[in-house]
């Protein structure tokens, strides 16, 4: 019985962590995805993707982009906060950059996941470190100098050594099984691209299967291509819909999010689904990758080309079967909004305030 009051009582305390990197994380997600949206929704498609016209449009590009690049240390630093309080926010933050960013001989980036789970083993870290028996001196010394150096070494060391290597050669692995699937079953291809799209949103899986497309397309062979571009919308996308559909599952601040996961998605950041999936991974996580895995197999079989390294229907004048790239992002998206529909529980009259 007390066993599992403890569990309970770390449940609750992860819970609590991942809404508050959440609830820090926000305002760099919505003022990156609405810079990078507007400056993507006037350029035009070139070989390396959606390029921005001009100077003013190029700034406010890197303005989102820059935004972008601090919500994973956010999200990884405040996750530690708030279960060590205060000396826990630099280590997780350092750590959060650590595996949003290639490290280590494989050049290893875990994205959000890695990042959360950095950021809880800081604060258990940093939460175990403050309970040292220790002289004043020393004491004093602690949050500045020996925590943060201590942390961020044996946690970032653990990660390169021993979380990484395991990582870097799966995902060695699974670009050579797409390579032995390439001329094979269709739908299995395209279920396989949409969900490992959707699986970490940015993260290593993801960028396998970047990787696996932009391999093809060199050798011009666009469709894997156009069921990966397909499925980077879903979440976002589906994300969106589902707070306007079913707002009872929603807080308020789901609800703003949702606006700027729609443009997102319409411009193909997969990202604008993070804080949905950090907040309740078990429900989300299941219905983005159910959704974007019936997106990809849909524009597979119908042989969907997109012929630029992007996403979103902001592409669609170089789609090859426009049609058939929106409705099967329509279908995946549907479908995600369906699962979440039957799945997410209605909050309560307090909550849908918060």
């Amino acid at each position: 019985m007390g066993g599992f009051i403890m569990d309970y009582k770390v449940m609750k305390e992860l819970q609590k962590a991942f809404n508050t990197g959440v609830s820090y994380m926000l305002p760099a997600v919505v003022a990156g995805g609405v810079f990078i949206a507007l400056s993507l929704a006037t350029g035009k498609p070139g070989e390396g993707g959606m390029e921005t016209t001009n100077q003013f449009m190029k700034n406010m590009l890197d303005i989102g982009v820059g935004a972008f690049s601090v919500m994973i240390p956010i999200l990884a630093g405040y996750i530690a906060y708030s279960i060590a309080g205060k000396p826990g926010l630099a280590p997780g933050m350092v750590l959060g950059y650590i595996a949003n960013n290639p490290i280590g001989e494989a050049k290893v980036k875990t994205g959000f996941l890695g990042a959360m789970l950095l950021g809880v083993l800081a604060g258990y870290f940093v939460k175990w470190c403050k309970t040292w028996k220790v002289n004043n001196t020393i004491r004093t010394l602690m949050p500045i100098i020996i925590i943060p150096i201590l942390s961020v070494f044996t946690l970032g060391m653990f990660y390169i050594y021993v979380i990484s290597v395991p990582i870097g050669a799966a995902m060695n692995w699974l670009v050579n099984t797409l390579s032995t699937m390439q001329g094979g079953s269709t739908i299995l291809l395209g279920l396989i691209i949409g969900a490992m799209t959707a699986i970490d949103m940015g993260g290593p899986i993801n960028k396998t299967a970047t990787a696996f497309t932009l391999a093809l397309m060199a050798e011009g062979i666009y469709s894997p291509n156009g069921a990966h571009r397909i499925a980077v919308a879903i979440p976002p996308l589906a994300m969106a819909i589902s707070t306007i559909i079913d707002r009872k599952k929603y807080t308020k601040e789901d609800k703003d999010l949702g606006m700027s996961a729609l443009f997102m998605g319409l411009i193909g950041i997969t990202e604008g689904a993070i804080p949905f999936a950090v907040k309740d991974m078990k429900r989300v996580l299941p219905a983005i990758i159910i959704g974007s895995a019936v997106g990809g197999a849909l524009g597979m079989i119908n042989n969907v080309e997109a012929l630029v390294p992007h996403g979103g229907l902001i592409i669609l004048p170089v789609v090859n079967g426009k049609l058939w790239y929106v409705i099967a992002m329509l279908i995946g998206t549907l479908v995600s909004v369906a699962i979440l529909h039957f799945t997410k529980p209605n909050l309560s009259e307090e909550e849908l305030m918060k």
